[in-house]
């Protein structure tokens, strides 16, 4: 399991702790981007009593997407079968991980939803419900996915489809980096499900939400979207001239 960090001194421990009680045999990496409130330093103290427990310290804040792509490279390395990525504020519940883990059995791709039937959000105001519903409904329609929450970040990545999908090409962040990762994978053809969980607001620490963050996903999306369907059309056969 993968979980970038910065500045989740107050939430880093917790989220360990009760990842490793709900699932005992998943390893975790923490991936932190050099966080001036120490959580890299409270990840060493965990790494230091539990060998399930690793800390990657990256030179500085570089974005969710490069931590996660540092992430995977480091468990492809050490040869896991799966990697789990999961947000570090306490909103996704690691209760919900064997769910998500039993799903991966028979998929390549999983994706804990916030928005499919059983799932339920706690805490968030009416703008980010809205926001979310949008964007993914966007996201949907536009890249012509079968995916109910390409935005999510909670998932499982079967090393399977890590390798068919091409890592080296994403630059993005942020929202925009789940649903590119969404749309490589359907690309792909690996199989994506989506198991529904239960996502709460952060009690503690600040979100990292910004206007930027969600402009870049609209941007990103509109132009993958017209990439797609200029594709589509220069790969569709040309109508057989009728006769008069």
């Amino acid at each position: 399991m993968v979980i970038p960090t910065y500045n989740e001194a107050d939430n880093v421990r917790h989220v360990v702790a009760r990842v490793r009680a709900a699932a005992p045999a998943v390893d975790v990496l923490v991936a932190d981007d050099n966080s001036p409130d120490g959580t890299g330093g409270i990840a060493d103290a965990l790494a230091g009593v539990d060998t399930q427990v690793h800390v990657l310290h990256r030179p500085g804040k570089d974005g969710l997407g490069a931590a996660y792509l540092a992430g995977f490279a480091w468990a492809r390395e050490r040869g896991y079968d799966a990697v789990v990525e999961m947000d570090a504020d306490g909103s996704h519940a690691p209760e919900d991980l064997p769910a998500l883990l039993h799903a991966a059995r028979d998929a390549d791709v999983v994706i804990g939803s916030r928005w499919t039937r059983g799932a339920r959000v706690l805490n968030w105001p009416w703008r980010r419900l809205l926001l979310s519903r949008v964007g993914n409904l966007y996201a949907r329609v536009a890249l012509g996915m079968p995916v109910s929450d390409a935005t999510g970040g909670y998932r499982v990545y079967r090393s399977a489809a890590l390798d068919a999908i091409d890592l080296g090409s994403v630059r993005s962040q942020g929202y925009a980096f789940q649903v590119e990762l969404s749309r490589l994978a359907h690309r792909a053809g690996v199989r994506i499900v989506e198991v529904p969980i239960t996502f709460a607001e952060r009690e503690h620490g600040d979100s990292k939400m910004s206007p930027l963050i969600v402009a870049e996903a609209l941007w990103r999306v509109t132009r993958w979207g017209v990439r797609d369907r200029r594709a589509a059309v220069r790969g569709r056969p040309r109508a057989l001239a009728r006769w008069p």
